[in-house]
């Protein structure tokens, strides 16, 4: 039988209702004072619960791994306690959720770190890339490399997040991995030059994204846990690796050896164009044995197109959900979209964010 988009499926141990992804969509709306979530977030989340499965923004799992202001976290027990107002809303409605948890690594600026401290990466080598510091967008700062010590300390951040996570209600966690963050950081050449044990080799190069997997599987179990990667993807200017294939392909080994229940792929650009070498990402795809969520500039028909063909079991979409809080159902309707929104995308409150109208409400 065909698959379709439409259709049910089961990834790891979550039984979803279509194969619609709603990706992490940065928003900075979490409370200033204590990157907590709150109601408006609920609000918000549960508006979107018709996707198979939700991806929340990326949180921080540390007041170190802060890249952007009024981001959210999931280390305070504040935190912890709005994410459950999410989850809660979520499946009241019969949605399922996952969080995505994030260290941007160098990808931060002096004034957004604990003590106006310096960022940390994997070398102490600028992302030459901005960020938003609450006021403005501003180049990152110099970042200082991780000493060797400190490594098990931020793969014990992971952890702890996890175990927040589990707190939290959410019914799945993604490792962000992809678009130039810290693990992405320390996969690529690019950004990696380190002499130790988490630098040279590629083997060496996948240590910390190994460790880390490990650390959220033995949490949460690995069907519930799922990584994001981007291989030709320069976002926030990591530079493409020496040899992605060869990287990757060993990266995709990790997941494997873990078991994770799914790849959630950047194909090609983060938000750009769909571009790599041939056979690239269908390699990579065809080489992991979870479920293969397909990322990047799809539209109705080419993403009912790769679940038809078996190029991917499930599709993701990100900026169709700013303005479309029911797009899964307007999808399977083949009905019209909002229109994209040019105001309101980052920060604020309810204005472009919450108000847009569902297809009950315009029909």
């Amino acid at each position: 039988m065909t698959k379709s988009l439409f259709s049910p499926v089961t990834v790891g141990a979550l039984a979803l209702g279509n194969r619609i992804v709603m990706a992490p969509l940065t928003r900075n709306r979490a409370r200033p004072e204590d990157d907590t979530p709150y109601a408006l977030h609920a609000e918000y989340y549960g508006q979107r619960a018709g996707a198979g499965l939700i991806i929340t923004e990326g949180s921080q799992i540390s007041p170190e791994g802060k890249g952007y202001a009024w981001t959210p976290g999931i280390y305070s027990p504040a935190q912890v306690a709005g994410w459950k107002l999410v989850t809660d809303a979520v499946h009241a409605r019969g949605g399922r959720i996952a969080i995505q948890l994030w260290h941007v690594g160098r990808v931060s600026h002096v004034s957004l770190q604990p003590g106006g401290g310096a960022p940390v990466a994997p070398s102490a080598l600028a992302a030459k890339s901005q960020t938003f510091d609450g006021e403005k967008f501003v180049p990152t700062s110099e970042p200082r490399a991780l000493a060797l010590a400190e490594i098990a300390r931020v793969v014990g951040d992971y952890r702890k997040a996890a175990k927040n996570a589990r707190a939290a209600g959410f019914d799945a966690v993604e490792i962000h991995a992809a678009n130039g963050y810290l693990i992405d950081q320390f996969l690529r050449d690019t950004a990696n030059q380190r002499s130790d044990a988490y630098g040279g080799p590629i083997a060496h190069r996948v240590r910390l994204l190994d460790e880390v997997v490990a650390a959220v599987v033995a949490v949460l179990g690995a069907d519930r846990v799922g990584v994001r990667l981007s291989p030709w993807s320069n976002a926030n200017a990591v530079g493409i690796d020496s040899d992605t294939p060869a990287l990757f392909a060993a990266a995709v080994d990790v997941l494997n050896r873990h078991h994770v229940a799914f790849l959630h792929m950047v194909e090609g650009q983060t938000g750009g164009a769909r571009d790599w070498p041939a056979g690239g990402i269908e390699t990579l795809r065809a080489r992991f044995a979870g479920a293969y969520i397909a990322n990047n500039g799809y539209n109705r028909a080419s993403a009912m197109a790769a679940v038809a063909s078996g190029a991917a079991d499930l599709v993701a979409f990100g900026k169709l959900y700013i303005s479309n809080p029911d797009l899964a159902e307007r999808l399977a309707a083949d009905a019209a979209l909002n229109p994209m929104p040019t105001a309101g995308l980052y920060g604020g409150g309810a204005k472009g964010y919450t108000d847009y109208p569902t297809l009950a409400e315009v029909s």
